[in-house]
C-alpha cells in the first residue's frame, strides 16, 4: 500500500485536484486513501459519493461531523462537492466519487462539470478522486488529471490478510507454520485481497482446518480468476524434455538456464533471461516446448491468447492487453507462452490501428520488463512479423524448428508409443522413421493414433504393420504445402535464427514423400504388414497411394 500511498500524496502535495485511481478494489482504495487523509490532516474528512449511497463519510472516525448533501444525480453532486469546498477553503478534504468512469463516458455536461471543478479546487484545499476499473480518460480530462494504478496486493500484503483471518476465525485449526503461510500467501498472488479472502476462508469451511490443502483451493481461485481475465489461462506444467523427441540443441539451451530464476543466479550476477522466440513449419513442436519449459523450469505456465485481447470498445483492446501484462508481472516468476504473436497484426490497418496499438504494447513491455516473466512466442508466419519483434533484447535467443531427422523421428515415434503404453522396442522404430521422411512431429503422433485405432477395431495389439499403412496413407504439410516449407527453411539458411536441432547437415532436404522406397524384412516377426503370418498375404497398397513398393 505505501507505494501508491506516497505517489498519491505527492500529487496532493503538488496540487492535482483531479486523480484517477485505477483498481476494481474499491474496499482497499478507500482504505489506502483514508491512510492517506488521516496523516496528510486527522481533522479533513474522506467524502464518498455512488450513485446508490449517494454522499457518505469514509474517515474512520468520522471527520469534520459536517451535514453532507442528498443526491443520486452526478450532475449535482459535483455542483455540491462545489458548494462544500467553496465555504471551507482551507480544509484539506478528498471527495472520492464512484462509477464516474459510466458517467463521463456519455455525458458530455458530465466532462464539461467534472473538469470545471478541478480547475477551481486548485485554489482551495479539497481534492477529487475518481475511483475507476479501467484508465481510460477522456482527452478533455486528460490535461488536469493524473492516472495512478493500484497494483494487486503483494505476497507480504497476502499474509497480512491471512494471519488477521486466522486470528478472527473462531474455532479455526491451522497446521500451517511460517513456512506454511508465507507459501500460502505466495500461491495467492495474482487475487485481489477479497479473492484471497475468499479462497482462504473456502479452504477453512471446506477442510475444517488449513493445511497444506488449502494451496489447491488457492490455485484453482487464481485459475478462475485468470480464465476470467479473458486473454490469460492458466496450464498445466506436466511435459518434461522426455516428452518432446528431438530439438536437442534447443533443449540444452533451455538445461542451462533451469536455475536462471534462482537466489544463487542472482548472486552470482546472472540477470532472469528475458525469452524465447520459437520460429517454424507447423506441428515441429513449437506449443509443447512452451509447456515443456514450464515443466522444466517448475514455473507456472500463463498462456496469452494474442487473438482474446481485441474488443470491440475504444480503449478495451488496450485495457486487456494492460491487464493481462499486470497478471504475469504479479505471478512471476512465470512463463508466459503467447501462442501464435504473428495473430497480433492479422488486422493490419483495418482495425483503426488497434492490432499496432496492442501489439507495440507487448513489444514495449517485452523490451523493458524487469519483473520475472519469460516470454515463450511461437510463430508460424514469419513473414507476418516486423523485423523489430524477433531482435535481441525481448528475446534472448530466435530457434527455428525444421523438419525432424530420422534420428528424431525415431524418438517422437517412440514418445509416443509410450504415452499409449506401448514398448517402442517392440516396433521397428529405425524402418518407421525412414519412411516418414517430411512428417513433422503432430502427423507422426496422428500415424501413431490412427494405427491404433485400425488395431482395436480388430480386437488385437497394434504392429508395425499398422503403423506403416497409416504413414502411408498420410500427406504431409511437406508435399502439400512444399512452397510455403520451403520459404520457411530458406529464411533459417539465411542465418536468422539458430536450429533447434544439432547436426542439420544430415537432413534429407529431397523434400521427397514418404515411403517411395520400402525396404522391409518380412521375416522379422511381429514387424511386417497386417496378417503376414498367414500364408499367401502380402502388403497391401493403402487406398489412394499410387507409390511403388519394392
Amino acid at each position: 500500500m505505501a507505494g501508491v500511498g506516497d505517489e498519491i500524496r505527492l500529487y496532493l502535495r503538488a496540487r492535482v485536484a483531479l486523480i484517477v485511481l485505477v483498481t476494481i478494489e474499491e474496499q482497499r482504495a478507500i482504505e489506502i486513501l483514508d491512510d492517506v487523509r488521516r496523516e496528510r490532516d486527522p481533522s479533513a474528512d474522506l467524502v464518498v459519493w455512488d450513485i446508490a449511497e449517494h454522499f457518505t463519510s469514509a474517515a474512520r472516525p468520522p471527520a469534520g461531523h459536517r451535514p453532507l448533501p442528498e443526491t443520486g444525480d452526478p450532475g449535482t453532486a459535483l455542483d455540491k462537492i462545489k458548494e462544500l469546498a467553496a465555504k471551507s477553503p482551507d480544509r484539506r478534504d478528498l471527495y472520492v466519487l464512484k462509477d464516474f468512469h459510466e458517467f463521463w463516458a456519455r455525458d458530455p455536461r458530465i466532462r464539461r462539470k467534472l473538469k470545471t471543478l478541478a480547475q477551481q479546487l486548485v485554489y482551495t484545499g479539497a481534492s477529487l478522486i475518481v475511483i475507476a476499473p479501467t484508465r481510460t480518460v477522456p482527452v478533455e480530462l486528460r490535461n488536469d488529471a493524473v492516472v495512478v494504478e493500484l497494483p494487486l496486493p503483494t505476497a507480504p500484503q497476502l499474509r497480512a490478510e491471512l494471519d488477521a483471518l486466522i486470528d478472527s476465525t473462531a474455532g479455526v485449526r491451522t497446521q500451517l507454520g511460517e513456512p506454511g503461510r508465507a507459501k500460502l500467501a505466495q500461491a495467492a498472488l495474482g487475487l485481489t485481497v477479497a479473492q484471497a479472502k475468499r479462497a482462504f476462508a473456502k479452504a477453512i469451511v471446506r477442510d475444517g482446518a488449513l493445511d497444506d490443502r488449502g494451496l489447491d483451493t488457492v490455485l484453482q481461485e487464481k485459475k478462475a480468476v485468470v480464465r476470467e481475465s479473458g486473454a490469460l489461462e492458466f496450464h498445466p506444467v506436466e511435459e518434461s524434455p522426455d516428452d518432446v523427441g528431438g530439438l536437442d540443441a534447443l533443449k540444452r539451451w533451455l538445461t542451462l538456464r533451469e536455475r536462471a530464476f534462482s537466489a544463487e543466479a542472482t548472486t552470482y550476477g546472472l540477470p532472469a533471461p528475458k525469452g524465447l522466440a520459437l520460429i517454424g513449419i507447423p506441428g515441429t513442436g513449437k506449443s509443447l516446448t512452451a509447456k515443456m519449459i514450464g515443466g522444466l523450469w517448475r514455473l507456472p505456465l500463463l498462456r496469452l491468447d494474442v487473438g482474446a485481447l481485441f474488443g470491440s470498445l475504444v480503449g478495451e483492446s488496450e485495457e486487456r492487453v494492460r491487464l493481462a501484462i499486470q497478471l504475469a508481472e504479479t505471478v512471476a516468476p512465470c512463463v508466459l507462452w503467447i501462442d501464435e504473436i504473428e495473430k497480433a497484426l492479422a488486422a493490419g490497418g483495418l482495425d483503426g490501428g488497434t492490432s499496432q496499438r496492442v501489439f507495440g504494447t507487448i513489444l514495449t513491455w517485452m523490451q523493458e520488463k524487469t519483473a520475472p516473466v519469460f516470454v515463450v512466442a511461437t510463430a508460424n508466419d514469419v513473414a507476418a512479423m516486423p523485423p523489430e519483434t524477433l531482435r535481441r533484447g525481448r528475446f534472448d535467443e530466435v530457434f527455428f524448428l525444421d523438419l525432424p531427422t530420422e534420428r528424431e523421428r525415431r524418438e517422437i515415434i517412440a514418445v509416443h508409443l509410450r504415452k499409449r503404453r506401448r514398448d517402442p522396442e517392440a516396433f521397428d522404430v529405425h524402418h518407421l522413421a525412414q519412411i516418414s521422411d517430411g512428417f513433422v512431429g503432430a502427423e507422426l503422433e496422428q500415424s501413431v493414433i490412427d494405427a491404433m485405432y485400425h488395431a482395436f477395431a480388430e480386437d488385437r495389439d497394434v504392429r508395425t504393420a499398422d503403423l506403416t499403412e497409416a504413414l502411408l496413407r498420410t500427406v504431409p504439410l511437406s508435399r502439400s504445402q512444399r512452397e510455403v516449407i520451403e520459404h520457411l527453411r530458406a529464411w533459417l539458411r539465411q542465418g536468422r535464427a539458430q536450429p533447434a536441432s544439432t547436426a542439420p547437415d544430415r537432413r534429407d532436404q529431397s523434400g521427397r514423400g514418404p515411403g517411395l522406397e520400402l525396404d522391409l524384412d518380412l521375416d522379422r516377426p511381429g514387424d511386417g504388414p497386417r496378417d503376414l503370418d498367414r500364408p499367401g498375404d502380402g502388403l497391401r497398397e493403402p487406398d489412394g497411394w499410387g507409390g511403388e513398393l519394392h
